[in-house]
């Protein structure tokens, strides 16, 4: 078994039922077990701006699948959630990430892990800093001065877990 950490963002419709939902939709994947889950926080959107907030959180999971294969997992999710992608880093009823999987790297087309904008999204460091304090993702490092540099009140938490 592996241990992995997937990013969880929504800015359409009920955005906290929207996360629930999809931990729940986790939670039924075969081979998948959401071990930990972090506070869910509100954030300004990144990228293009002309849109609502999002909440967002990360869930840390066990899993006897491939990195390939929880991605997939993930992207059956959001379809089936009903996700349209019509503009990039535009709004979403659902955005599931693959961050880190544990003691594996991957650089292709289809997927980049770790995760490439870890280090540059308020919204992704400040939940992985709730569930892990010294910032040593699944033998991945982070500098906890990352959190130091973002903007004051870069995100407000919404519901803590």
């Amino acid at each position: 078994m592996k241990k992995a950490v997937i990013g969880i963002g929504t800015n359409i419709g009920d955005r906290k039922l929207n996360i629930e939902n999809a931990v729940d939709a986790l939670e039924l994947v075969p081979g998948i077990n959401v071990l930990r889950k972090a506070s869910i926080y509100e954030t300004a959107p990144w990228g293009y701006t002309e849109q609502q907030n999002f909440y967002n959180t990360v869930v840390e999971i066990e899993t006897n699948h491939t990195a390939e294969a929880v991605l997939g997992a993930c992207l059956g999710i959001e379809a089936a959630m009903g996700r349209l992608r019509s503009i990039k880093n535009g709004p979403r009823i659902i955005d599931l990430d693959l961050l880190v999987y544990e003691s594996y790297e991957s650089n292709t087309d289809e997927l980049t892990l770790p995760h490439k904008y870890i280090g540059e999204r308020d919204f992704v460091l400040i939940p992985l800093s709730e569930l892990y304090d010294d910032m040593n993702i699944l033998g991945h490092s982070y500098q906890k001065e990352y959190i130091k540099i973002l903007p004051k009140n870069s995100a407000k938490k919404i519901e803590k877990n």
